[in-house]
């Protein structure tokens, strides 16, 4: 699959997992998306791939599709498995949004990091960033915000809580280092 093709591939996908089980989920994957088209000119090669592991980075939640529990995991399974993805792509949704914290709580590290090498660092932060700027009805944010709004909607107490907690500052983190990209990029 050539890289002008990832996405014209990608989105078609995501709808038929998401749109219809999970129309919320569709909309914020769209709108990760969208963020990553934003971000594109300072990817170069890369603005297509990106941009399809951003729409494509929750089919881990569809009904279709889920089986562990843990999106990141069951998502890049399929993508790897079912629909012999770009194992970039995989890479991508397997890691995004510091999946490794969450697979750790979870007693799933070991799984995602075997399965699936964490080898593209700025990618990682990319999609972090572009996911961590969109609320969940898709819309823009900030991720500050972002990360308040998900412990309040899983609960503070909650394991998802906990990790998102847990996770902000490398969330925060990678944020910056994407800013700092961009603003070297239009340097």
């Amino acid at each position: 699959m050539t890289a002008t093709t990832l996405t014209d591939w990608a989105y078609p996908l995501a709808e038929s997992l998401l749109a219809e089980p999970l129309p919320r989920r569709w909309a914020h994957s769209q709108g990760v998306a969208e963020r990553a088209r934003i971000i594109a000119p300072m990817l170069g090669g890369d603005a297509n791939l990106l941009e399809a592991a951003a729409v494509l980075h929750d089919i881990g939640y569809s009904p279709d599709v889920a089986d562990t529990g843990f999106h990141p995991l069951d998502g890049a399974r399929y993508l790897r498995d079912t629909a012999k993805a770009n194992p970039r792509i995989v890479r991508l949704v397997a890691h995004h949004s510091c999946a490794w914290m969450e697979a750790e709580a979870r007693g799933l590290r070991e799984d995602l990091e075997s399965e699936f090498p964490r080898d593209l660092p700025d990618l990682d932060d990319a999609l972090c960033f572009c996911d961590m700027n969109t609320t969940p009805d898709g819309t823009p944010t900030n991720p500050v915000d972002r990360i308040n709004e998900i412990a309040s909607r899983y609960g503070a107490d909650s394991m998802i809580g906990t990790f998102i907690r847990r996770a902000e500052p490398e969330i925060l983190a990678c944020t910056a280092r994407v800013l700092e990209r961009v603003a070297t990029f239009k340097r």
